[in-house]
C-alpha cells in the first residue's frame, strides 16, 4: 500500500494564507487602537486635536444626517398632530393664554426696567453672536453628554463659549477644530451651572445628572421653597453664562433642591448659537475710565 501524500493542497494553502493575513490585520488594528489610546491619556492636547481633526472630517456627512433628522421629525409630527389635534388645541389654547398674561408682565418689568437703566446711566446690551451653525449631533446612549457643532475656530469659536438654542442654554464648548467643535451638555455630570429661580431670584447650581436631567441644588438649607414647574435662568455669576438665558424647569422636588428637565432638549435642536464668554464680553464693553482732573 502506497504512503499517504504529506503534501498539501493548493486550498489548504490558500486557507493558510488567509488566516495568515487575517491575524495580521488584526493585530496592526488593536496595535494602532492602542497607540491612540495612549496619546489621549498621555497628551492631553494631542488627543484633542486627533478629535478636532476627526470631527472636522466628519462635520459634513453629520450635518446632511442632521438635515435629515429634522426633516423625519418634522414629518411625524404632523402625522401624531392628526391623532392628538382635539385635546391638543384646547390645552394649546389655554398656554397660549397664559403667556399672554406673562408676556405682559414680562414687558412692564422690562419697560421700568429700561427707566431704572435710563436714570442710573447704564447702557443694556446683548452679546454678540460669534457663529450661527447647526448642532450636527449629540451623545444620547452613554452616561457622557457631548455634541458636535458644524462651527470651529476657523469661525472664531474658542473653548469656553457658551451655546445655546432659542429656548434656552444647550452647553459650553470643550474642544475645537478648525470648522467643527465639541460641546459639554448642561446634562452631562461635569457640567455645572450657576442659576436662579426666574420669578424671585432664589439661587442654585444645577449639575447635570447624565441621564437627560439636571439636578438643582439650593445655596440656602431650609425649608425648600421651589414647586413643580419653576423655571430657571442663568444667574451669570462665574462670568462665563450671559445672565437670564433659559434654562430649566422643575419636574420633581428633592429635600435639598429638584430634579429639572431643560428647556433646550440636544435632541430635537437643530441651530444653536455660539456667543462669547460673558465675563469677557463685559470687559470688552466696559467704558473707559474717566481722565483725571485738569486733563
Amino acid at each position: 500500500m502506497a504512503p499517504p501524500s504529506t503534501r498539501r493542497s493548493g486550498h489548504s494553502r490558500r486557507a493558510q494564507y488567509t488566516n495568515f493575513f487575517g491575524y495580521v490585520l488584526a493585530f496592526g488594528g488593536a496595535l494602532v487602537g492602542v497607540v491612540f489610546l495612549l496619546f489621549s491619556r498621555v497628551d492631553s492636547g494631542t488627543g484633542a486635536g486627533l478629535r478636532g481633526a476627526a470631527g472636522d472630517v466628519a462635520a459634513p456627512a453629520a450635518t446632511a444626517g442632521a438635515a435629515a433628522r429634522s426633516g423625519s421629525q418634522s414629518f411625524f409630527d404632523v402625522v401624531a398632530g392628526y391623532f392628538t389635534k382635539g385635546s391638543d388645541v384646547a390645552r394649546l389654547k389655554r398656554e397660549v393664554d397664559l403667556a399672554r398674561v406673562r408676556l405682559a408682565e414680562a414687558d412692564a418689568v422690562r419697560e421700568e426696567n429700561g427707566r431704572l437703566k435710563a436714570v442710573m446711566g447704564l447702557a443694556e446690551g446683548e452679546p454678540r453672536a460669534v457663529a450661527v451653525t447647526r448642532l450636527i449631533g449629540s451623545s444620547g446612549g452613554s452616561t457622557r453628554r457631548f455634541g458636535t457643532i458644524g462651527a470651529g475656530s476657523g469661525q472664531g469659536v474658542g473653548v469656553g463659549m457658551p451655546v445655546r438654542a432659542p429656548l434656552g442654554l444647550v452647553g459650553r464648548v470643550l474642544e475645537v477644530g478648525s470648522h467643527s467643535a465639541r460641546i459639554l451638555l448642561v446634562t452631562d455630570q461635569q457640567s455645572v451651572v450657576p442659576v436662579r429661580r426666574a420669578r424671585d431670584g432664589i439661587p442654585a447650581f444645577a449639575t447635570g445628572r447624565g441621564d437627560g436631567t439636571i439636578q438643582l441644588r439650593l445655596i440656602s438649607l431650609g425649608i425648600n421653597p421651589l414647586h413643580v414647574g419653576d423655571a430657571f435662568v442663568t444667574s451669570g455669576a462665574g462670568g462665563l453664562y450671559h445672565p437670564d438665558i433659559g434654562f430649566a424647569v422643575v419636574v420633581r422636588l428633592l429635600p435639598d433642591g429638584a430634579i429639572a428637565r431643560p428647556l433646550a432638549d440636544p435632541g430635537t435642536t437643530e441651530f444653536v448659537t455660539v456667543e462669547p464668554i460673558w465675563e469677557a464680553a463685559t470687559r470688552g464693553n466696559e467704558l473707559p475710565p474717566p481722565p483725571a482732573d485738569g486733563k
